[in-house]
């Protein structure tokens, strides 16, 4: 159990002072992943968990990770349902097989490591500055602004985008071996679509993609609305946890129905309102 201090319990603030931002160190944190970010489309901030909260991270994930929606379903990159009426060559056309589960928001505690990152002030406050936006705002979906990822040995979790436009990671579990997270940044942009170049890689084409080797307790921050990205399949004994902390640049952003009902197996009111919010026509 954590004590009382607060988020410095949880992350070191001579490392990441997520609660001041005059702190030079501050300010090389969010100069050194603006670089990456504008030159790779992602940066990863080192042990913003404390290495001996490790155990404690790993601990919450594995009590919570049997709620998982655990569900091996044939999907497409864009989660959208299957439309015969596009062209043969069109990405979604082409089938994946989802082999990971997803923990839903509901299912996390409040006092979870992983929990008290995402509602934090401070938080929010830097992750907006490495993104070189405004502000950010956790997702209004009750179920997808925070999960859990779990991917078991021999499963994967295939190439998709996600609903939002900033995703933060954090590894909770690393897997025996296995399990690399690779993606394509920027493969797609708010006003293209670019369906040849993500049919290229879905067909086996390897030059956009990189790969990120992820410890516990890093945070990982990428733009996975825009980058094509996915969880190699997990080798050895042990599964692959990660904490998905998703963001937007706009309040209200919640997922679509039929999104929802594949990752978690059920939806809220929320997904059924249409008050899903966008700042893109792009496919889901």
């Amino acid at each position: 159990m954590l004590g009382g201090r607060g988020i410095d319990e949880i992350v070191d603030p001579r490392r990441h002072p997520l609660d001041d931002p005059d702190d030079p160190v501050w300010r090389d944190v969010v100069d050194r992943a603006r670089a990456q970010l504008r030159a790779e489309g992602c940066t990863v901030l080192r042990d913003v968990v404390r290495p001996e909260r490790h155990d404690l991270l790993r601990a919450q994930g594995d009590a919570v990770a049997g709620a998982a929606h655990t569900d091996v379903a044939d999907v497409n990159v864009y989660n959208t349902d299957p439309d015969p009426t596009l062209p043969d060559d069109h990405p979604a056309r082409v089938v994946l097989q989802r082999r990971n589960a997803f923990v839903a928001r509901d299912r996390i505690p409040a006092d979870h490591i992983v929990a008290r990152l995402y509602a934090h002030p401070g938080l929010h406050r830097l992750l907006a500055a490495c993104f070189e936006v405004p502000e950010v705002h956790p997702l209004a979906d009750p179920y997808a602004g925070l999960t859990l990822n779990v991917v078991a040995p021999g499963g994967d979790h295939p190439w998709h985008f996600d609903t939002n436009e900033l995703a933060v990671s954090l590894l909770t579990r690393a897997p025996s071996s296995g399990g690399q997270f690779e993606y394509c940044p920027g493969i797609r942009a708010a006003g293209d679509e670019n369906l040849a170049g993500v049919r290229a890689v879905l067909d086996g084409d390897r030059t956009p993609v990189r790969r990120v080797e992820l410890r516990p307790g890093d945070l990982q921050l990428f733009r996975g609305r825009f980058a094509l990205h996915r969880v190699a399949r997990v080798e050895g004994r042990s599964p692959r946890h990660a904490a998905i902390l998703a963001y937007s640049e706009r309040p209200g952003v919640v997922g679509s129905p039929t999104r929802t009902r594949q990752l978690f197996g059920r939806v809220a009111p929320e997904h059924l309102a249409g008050a899903t919010v966008r700042g893109d026509t792009l496919q889901d």
